[in-house]
C-alpha cells in the first residue's frame, strides 16, 4: 500500500534527524522488511531507532485499528502492526555486507512476490543499479550463498 510506505519513509526521515544513520540497503515487503544501516561511530542503539519509528508508524498508520489485538499485547502497549523483536546483524566485511545487501534485494523473488528483482519497486535496487553494483538483470539466477542465509 503506497500510503502505508510513504508513511514508513517520512517516520524514517523523522527518526534519522532525532538519531542520525545511513540507509545503505532495504526492501519492503507485504509483511515484513529488511534495512541495513549505518550508524554514527560509537553508537550502536539500533534498538532506540526502531521502538521509534515502529512507534511513529503506529501512531499514524490508519489501518492499525483493524488488526488483532491479544489481550497480551493490550498489557504491553502494543498493536498488531509489528513484531516484538528484531534479527539484529553487525556486519563484518565487505563480503558480508554484498552478501546481506543479495538477501535483501533478492527477497521479493524469494516470497514470490515478482519472478524479477527489478520489477520490485520498494527497495534500494533501482539505487544499486544506479552506482553500477548491480545489472538490471541481476537475481534473474538464484545469487550464490542466499539459500542458505536464515535472517528471517
Amino acid at each position: 500500500n503506497k500510503s502505508a510506505i510513504d508513511l514508513l519513509q517520512r517516520c524514517f526521515q523523522t527518526v534519522t534527524s532525532e538519531y542520525p544513520f545511513d540507509i545503505d540497503a532495504f526492501v519492503i515487503l507485504p509483511d515484513h522488511l529488511h534495512y541495513i544501516w549505518t550508524l554514527p561511530p560509537n553508537d550502536s542503539d539500533f534498538s532506540t531507532r526502531w521502538k521509534r519509528i515502529k512507534a511513529l508508524f503506529t501512531r499514524y498508520y490508519t489501518g492499525a485499528s483493524a488488526l488483532d489485538v491479544t489481550p497480551s499485547m493490550i498489557r504491553k502497549g502494543e498493536k498488531g502492526i509489528w513484531q516484538r523483536r528484531f534479527w539484529e546483524h553487525k556486519i563484518r566485511d565487505e563480503e558480508d555486507l554484498n552478501r546481506h545487501c543479495d538477501y535483501i534485494h533478492y527477497n521479493p523473488v524469494k516470497h514470490g512476490l515478482v519472478s524479477c528483482v527489478s520489477d520490485w519497486p520498494y527497495s534500494s535496487f533501482g539505487k544499486f543499479i544506479q552506482n553500477g553494483k548491480y545489472s538490471k538483470d541481476w537475481g534473474m539466477i538464484t545469487p550464490v550463498g542466499i539459500a542458505d542465509m536464515n535472517v528471517e
